[in-house]
């Protein structure tokens, strides 16, 4: 499964790593994802999604319906699979 964030579509970013010489080799920074289930109240349904640390922490804020509608908002639409 790709490193991609269901929800926010975070995707490992690419850069250098630079020595102390200032020599340069390609390198990836990707993104802190972790597996979480989340309860959605309007569905009644548990939904397990590989999400960003910083998703985790604005669900907690809001809560998955909220976050979703707001994703809706932006006219981001997000499927969920169960």
């Amino acid at each position: 499964m790709a490193r991609i964030c269901e929800l926010t579509g975070k995707k490992p970013l690419s850069g250098n790593h630079v020595s102390h010489s200032h020599h340069k080799t390609k390198r990836k920074f990707y993104p802190n994802l972790q597996s979480k289930r989340f309860y959605h109240e309007e569905e009644d349904k548990w939904y397990r999604l590989k999400v960003s640390t910083e998703a985790i922490r604005t669900i907690s804020k809001m809560g998955l319906a909220a976050y979703l509608r707001k994703m809706k908002k932006k006219g981001k639409e997000i499927k969920l699979a169960k």
